[in-house]
């Protein structure tokens, strides 16, 4: 796979997509997000991954936001097709059958905190600074913030940060839910892959299927909610995996995971 914009990188059953424009600080343009939405397709066509570590290239940003030098002559209608093709790119990333960890290297303002967003776990360097500054720009969060950001730390600060714009650092979006795990920079990537390893290591059908179901669940009252999981319970002992995970508990020894 070959891109201008992004680079992809795949040891073993854990890929690497790095959104790689450190002179504008990984912001995203149309042709960065329609090179992560062809990477992001032709990963799931491949089928050999089993996790996903989406980090910036550079110190300094994750993704600093979109690029506003494209958006400043943008039409309604033009604008309208960058939200649409944005959130593309971030329910592709949350349809993913496998775990995504996004490590979080420096700013993810904007676009780039929705990008953390749309990840399954967020791993962030203690220099990690995150907000959605749009409003200050005169517009809003166009790629998924004001329906994700409230899902995730709840409506009231999802408020605060939309309507006031200001950036919280690492630890607070520790503290408040947007974030999983916070370590010192030089321990970010080390970290998120071995994170996005050990996950690989689990069974890929049960994975996927707790990953629908608290997806999926998110939008259903409970009761549809819990019939959805017991759908996804029901799935799993259709798997290979299942009679390995069950003997090897009784035996007393590590489960071998085949994936199938």
């Amino acid at each position: 796979m070959s891109y201008d914009n992004i680079r992809f990188e795949a040891a073993e059953a854990v890929g690497t997509l790095t959104i790689d424009r450190p002179k504008s600080l990984n912001a995203l343009n149309p042709d960065t997000l329609r090179e992560i939405l062809r990477c992001l397709r032709d990963i799931r066509r491949g089928g050999t991954l089993r996790a996903l570590v989406v980090t910036g290239a550079g110190d300094k940003a994750f993704v600093a936001g979109a690029d506003i030098a494209a958006m400043r002559t943008m039409s309604v209608i033009e604008a309208k097709e960058m939200s649409r093709l944005g959130q593309r790119v971030t329910t592709a990333l949350e349809d993913l059958a496998f775990p995504v960890v996004a490590a979080v290297n420096g700013f993810a303002l904007g676009g780039g905190m929705e990008i953390a967003m749309a990840c399954d776990l967020v791993v962030a360097s203690e220099k990690a600074r995150f907000g959605q500054p749009e409003i200050n720009l005169g517009i809003i969060p166009g790629f998924g913030g004001t329906q994700r950001l409230a899902r995730r730390i709840g409506a009231p600060r999802a408020r605060e940060m939309i309507y006031g714009g200001e950036m919280i650092d690492a630890e607070t979006a520790r503290q408040w839910g947007l974030v999983n795990r916070v370590v010192k920079p030089e321990a970010l990537l080390p970290e998120a892959l071995k994170l996005a390893a050990a996950l690989a290591a689990k069974p890929p059908v049960a994975l996927a299927q707790a990953k629908l179901a608290i997806g999926h669940g998110l939008d259903v009252d409970l009761e549809n909610g819990l019939r959805l999981e017991a759908e996804a319970f029901a799935v799993t002992f259709s798997t290979e995996d299942r009679s390995e995970g069950m003997a090897a508990f009784l035996e007393k020894r590590p489960a071998k995971f085949s994936g199938r």
